[in-house]
């Protein structure tokens, strides 16, 4: 019964055309420089400050380096507050400098880290919070920071859904120390792969730069037991030609949110986030959590979907602190973390990417919209043997 059309994956690399690529490559054939901070990763460190509005930027290899070299950089020790509704690298960046993580619940409306949770895991171990913004969506960086202030911890954001986003006003990425970014080839700006710091000042830049590139401060001295993390002239320069993309492919992210709302709109049982208030977004995610009223369960959508070729994606389930490094800690214990359990039982990440089709978008929504009929007429559980 599957589908004979092309599969629709949950995201899909957004590219230049191969043209626009060419002149780069040959000027990197032609020099040769390949790495260690040639003119390509300098070019597009000041671009993205310029186009986001942030102070400063060190690129790296990939955010996880990222993650673990702000970490490093701000000497984090002892316990850090986080989530346990993200990507696994979030903690994961935990565990890599011997930092025990302690995981907080979130708030159900907008499934970040919520701040009323946070005093009461707080011990005398406490260095620092590592709030995600979670699908873009901007944390409460007003009370986080007040917390953190009081209790004299670090917050370092991770910030790999949250290219170009803007409160108020003003970049999110600029809130707390330190803000990471992914380039990686599922975000809305990638440089196939890729990461960024933001750092507030030219000394917090000059130290992780030394510590993106073992320590080194010149050919004979070395400073800080770096890592490896620099970003090569190849993913500079491809993002340096996405820049020149970055409105169009949001642009279109937009009204490819806009469609689904107005198609899912009043189906019983099923909730789409709202949009969080005086907020420029960057749409990187489309989340759907599938409620009581809703005539199947989210993994018999999930499957449904799956069978006619539309591979969503259960973004994030199972819980972080539901993998064997950490279900040990005690802060992982569910039953301290009810909103971020069932709101990982009933998410399904909708397929959303600039090169997503108006067609594909509302069959992807008819399939959703029908799913009572074909329980109905019990063909889900035909359905979910054709995906397994």
């Amino acid at each position: 019964m599957s589908s004979t059309r092309p599969p629709i994956y949950v995201t899909q690399p957004h590219l230049p055309p191969l043209e626009e690529f060419l002149p780069s490559l040959q000027q990197i054939w032609d020099t040769k420089v390949l790495t260690n901070g040639g003119p390509f990763h300098k070019q597009l460190e000041a671009a993205l400050c310029e186009h986001l509005g942030v102070p400063h930027i060190a690129l790296f290899a990939n955010a996880t380096i990222a993650l673990v070299t702000a970490l490093q950089s701000l000497r984090i020790t002892g316990e850090v507050i986080t989530t346990p509704y993200s990507f696994v690298a979030t903690a994961h960046s935990l565990l890599w400098n011997g930092i025990k993580p302690v995981f907080v619940d979130i708030d159900p409306e907008t499934m970040n880290l919520d701040p009323a949770k946070i005093e009461a895991a707080i011990t005398p171990q406490t260095t620092a919070i590592m709030p995600v913004h979670c699908y873009g969506r901007p944390c409460d960086v007003e009370a986080i920071q007040r917390i953190a202030d009081n209790y004299n911890l670090r917050v370092i954001y991770d910030a790999a859904h949250a290219f170009g986003v803007r409160q108020h006003g003003h970049s999110i990425l600029t809130a707390g120390d330190l803000s990471v970014l992914s380039f990686h080839a599922t975000k809305v700006f990638n440089t196939f792969e890729g990461g960024a710091i933001i750092c507030p000042d030219a000394r917090t830049k000059q130290r992780i730069d030394h510590l993106k590139n073992f320590g080194f401060v010149d050919e004979v001295t070395v400073v800080a037991p770096g890592i490896n993390g620099k970003m090569s002239e190849f993913n500079a320069a491809l993002g340096l030609l996405q820049l020149k993309h970055i409105r169009a492919a949001v642009g279109r992210r937009a009204a490819i949110d806009a469609l689904y709302r107005s198609l899912l709109a009043g189906v019983p049982g099923l909730c789409i986030p709202e949009p969080a208030p005086d907020t420029e977004a960057n749409q990187a995610y489309f989340p759907i959590l599938v409620q009581e009223g809703f005539l199947l369960s989210r993994d018999e959508l999930y499957a449904l979907l799956k069978a006619q070729g539309i591979h969503g994606r259960r973004y994030f389930y199972p819980l972080i602190s539901d993998f064997p490094m950490y279900r040990g800690l005690p802060s992982a214990d569910a039953r301290g973390l009810p909103h971020a359990r069932r709101v990982s039982t009933q998410v399904i990440c909708l397929p959303i990417y600039p090169d997503l089709s108006d067609e594909d978008v509302a069959r992807i929504a008819e399939v959703i919209r029908s799913a009572q009929l074909c329980q109905a007429t019990q063909q889900v559980p035909a359905l979910h043997r054709a995906a397994a």
